[in-house]
């Protein structure tokens, strides 16, 4: 079977009398199955699905949880330098919102509606970074030979170097665009969003009772939709709970009956391996969404496969568009983002301090905890001493 569907000609940018418009539609003949995968309910976003929201939502909180640190390289190693502009982008580098809003609006567009793809732009003034405004609704266009883009955002026209663009699994044909996961969630969605439908349809179904009453349609009262209410009132309502019913044996009989189960229909074991796909494609562990149990492995497996990717494009976007010195680079601090428990912390500062590694005082930070007066000083074991000196020791002297 195949349905007639109207195309409308392109002209007079869809200003047109109803004589006019009549004469610039045509029809194309197209089979059911290809009706069936043109025809929509209407436009769904990502967000919309609450796992696809609960996922891009974990991501964003903890990419977003990490203090943004400046750095310096010096020949001795990293250090942190803490100025006006450290603090401007870790506290407040969005006029309208902190840092954690900023981060959490970056990854939630690199996951869901930006398909990949996320537009900041930075505002300066006499030289000095002002604002780094979020753009909404910001899309690249690609050259005639796609080796270039520009970036389109209400009716202005930036080129790559003016704005902050956020890139989240490039696409292999164009290096600079994002792709995202849409496609890869696209028919799991579907099925997500059939199973809601399903269910809530189940629930609120009228048909399906519990009970029903056989009664002789050739009779005169049946016949009628009045005459059926009227046995209805009179042997079956108003009865009182568990009250047994007191039927005429020739006039009526009542069947018990069992309606299906949402576990008849296999739904819930289909929704649990679509909510699966979903933490799969967006990499998160499925507990996060609501599938099984807490695991700190697989917890700490996404901070390493999912968080820190994210968090090390953004960071080295930054560094390239906004700083200057080759000294510089903006760092993500993730390590207090991985699962540790209080005694794994303590063992591993600890080991430290006994080393000479860590003073006190980074201990303590390690524990979250305050300076003190005292520790800041590196100190070390007796017998943990150079290879070198291993023959200078007291006790192999006073032997000899």
């Amino acid at each position: 079977m195949s349905k007639i569907v109207p195309v409308r000609k392109a002209g007079n940018g869809g200003k047109q009398s109803r004589t006019a418009l009549s004469e610039t539609l045509a029809a194309c003949l197209v089979s059911s199955d290809l009706w069936d995968s043109l025809e929509t309910n209407g436009y769904a976003s990502m967000l919309d699905s609450p796992d696809v929201a609960a996922a891009a939502g974990a991501v964003a909180d903890v990419v977003s949880s990490a203090t943004i640190h400046l750095m310096r390289n010096t020949p001795d190693g990293d250090v942190r330098e803490k100025s006006e502009l450290s603090r401007f982008m870790d506290i407040h580098p969005y006029s309208l919102g902190t840092r954690k809003t900023f981060i959490s609006w970056i990854v939630l567009t690199l996951l869901t509606a930006g398909d990949g793809n996320a537009f900041v732009l930075p505002v300066t003034r006499d030289g000095y970074l002002e604002d780094l405004v979020p753009m909404p609704g910001a899309f690249a266009v690609g050259t005639g030979d796609e080796s270039s883009y520009t970036v389109s955002w209400r009716g202005r026209v930036f080129s790559p170097d003016q704005v902050l663009h956020f890139v989240y699994r490039p696409s292999l044909r164009r290096p600079w665009m994002g792709r995202g996961v849409r496609v890869q969630l696209k028919d799991v969605l579907k099925n997500l969003r059939q199973a809601a439908a399903t269910t809530n349809a189940f629930l609120s179904n009228n048909w399906k009772p519990s009970v029903i009453v056989k009664v002789d349609a050739l009779a005169e009262e049946f016949s009628s939709p009045s005459g059926r209410q009227k046995l209805l009132d009179q042997y079956i309502k108003g009865q009182k709970a568990g009250e047994p019913w007191v039927i005429p044996a020739d006039l009526m009989d009542v069947i018990q009956v069992k309606p299906l189960s949402l576990a008849d229909l296999a739904i819930s074991s289909n929704v649990e391996l679509d909510k699966r796909s979903v933490a799969a494609a967006m990499g998160v562990p499925p507990f996060l969404i609501g599938v099984g149990e807490y695991d700190q492995d697989s917890y700490n497996n996404f901070i390493r496969k999912t968080v820190i990717p994210i968090a090390t494009g953004i960071q080295q976007e930054l560094t390239k568009k906004l700083l200057l010195s080759p000294d510089l680079y903006f760092k993500f601090s993730a390590r207090k983002l991985y699962a540790y428990s209080l005694t794994e912390l303590a063992q591993v500062g600890d080991d430290q301090f006994v080393r000479g590694i860590m003073d006190g005082n980074e201990v303590r930070d390690w524990l979250d905890l305050s300076p003190r007066k005292g520790l800041n000083e590196l100190v070390i074991l007796e017998n943990y001493i150079p290879k070198g000196m291993i023959g200078d020791q007291k006790k192999l002297k006073e032997d000899a």
